[in-house]
């Protein structure tokens, strides 16, 4: 039986599963992940700050988490705005430029919808849309939230108004969180119908759940953290056992699990490992 997936979520500082070639990106802007009030922890993984003053262009690169965002951001030349962000199914590409600075709020999956609860989350799936199209009663300062030179001030802006929308509590939502969180730290999740099985539950009530509560389904997530951990690899070590790795992480077979990398990453796993060491 395989082991299961190393959590380094445990030190959010540290943990760049997800960022494609992490060194370059922390190199060229400064980037924390600090936790949010104690009251917000049972929806929010945490905060994600960056500020950057770049003297030429830089695009960044980021195979998204099954996670729900909300964005603060401020680009050289553009008014602030904020955003909700719905799960990227794709590689998520961002150009920086200049001087910016995005104040972020990354909500456990599964644990958006108290705060937006008329509609599933895979309403948001693949789209980004001004935060009054989803929360239209939301009480966004921009300026509190961006301005501040010190970060503990914009992580308390950021407290006050997750605090101000007060979602009721939603024991669905717990639950489709605990799921996802197993697919995330067992590598021997592997099939969407033994998972629901032993969960007590039918594949049909399993992705309506997901559909209504993450926003995607749990084939794509078992798959996504594949990913995620394959790039974790990549990028870590100069070489690789790609067969074992593959086996590890539950693929029929290495070409499985190359293509799957590919379609996501862009580059096949050894051109991404040669062009990161």
């Amino acid at each position: 039986m395989a082991a299961p997936r190393r959590d380094t979520n445990r030190d959010a500082d540290r943990d760049t599963r997800g960022i494609v070639d992490p060194a370059e990106f922390l190199a060229r802007v400064d980037f924390r992940r600090p936790e949010p009030a104690g009251p917000l922890r049972r929806h929010v993984e945490h905060y994600w700050l960056i500020d950057w003053d770049l003297p030429e262009p830089y695009v960044s690169h980021v195979v998204p988490h099954p996670a729900v965002h909300i964005v603060f951001q401020q680009f050289e030349g553009r008014d602030p705005f904020v955003e909700v962000a719905g799960i990227q199914l794709g590689l998520f590409t961002q150009k920086l430029e200049g001087r910016g600075r995005v104040c972020g709020i990354k909500f456990r999956p599964g644990s958006f919808h108290p705060f937006a609860p008329r509609h599933p989350v895979s309403d948001w799936t693949g789209r980004r849309l001004a935060l009054a199209e989803v929360l239209p009663t939301a009480q966004d300062d921009l300026d509190a939230v961006l301005t501040p030179p010190d970060e503990t001030d914009r992580v308390a802006a950021l407290d006050t108004f997750l605090l101000g929308l007060a979602p009721a509590p939603d024991p669905r939502a717990d639950r489709a969180a605990a799921l996802v969180d197993l697919i995330r730290t067992d590598r021997t999740i592997r099939r969407v119908a033994d998972f629901a099985h032993a969960q007590g539950m039918t594949v049909r009530a399993m992705q309506r759940l997901f559909s209504t509560y993450v926003g995607v389904g749990p084939k794509w997530i078992i798959l996504r953290y594949r990913i995620h951990e394959a790039l974790e690899h990549a990028g870590s070590a100069p070489s690789t056992d790609w067969a074992t790795l593959a086996a590890d992480l539950g693929y029929a077979d290495q070409a499985h699990l190359i293509r799957d990398f590919t379609a996501t990453v862009g580059v096949p796993p050894t051109a991404y490992t040669q062009s990161t060491h």
